[in-house]
């Protein structure tokens, strides 16, 4: 399962992330999504860890906590949904 973490910081990077779960077991993976035009950092990351109870311990103790000046909201992952929207054909790009 993979956790997602909200209100962070824009100055929270990956290493920082890491740093924190990993107290809590093995991080194997963080994602911290940046806007497609921008590159600026979302206020949002995604943190997987190797054991779920890890993760458990880890939302239990986080969330709500106050990290780089702000209070992070620490909850399991929903999965994503899928589009359904039929996709349009677009011609004459150029």
């Amino acid at each position: 399962m993979t956790i997602y973490v909200g209100n962070l910081s824009f100055q929270a990077t990956e290493e920082d992330l890491r740093e924190v779960f990993s107290e809590y077991g093995e991080v194997v993976r963080v994602s911290l999504p940046t806007d497609r035009e921008t590159g600026k950092k979302r206020g949002f990351a995604f943190v997987e860890m190797k054991e779920d109870a890890n993760e458990d311990q880890a939302i239990e103790e986080l969330d709500g906590a106050q990290w780089l000046g702000r209070e992070i909201k620490v909850n399991k992952a929903k999965p994503r949904e899928l589009n359904n929207r039929p996709v349009r054909k677009v011609e004459n790009l150029s």
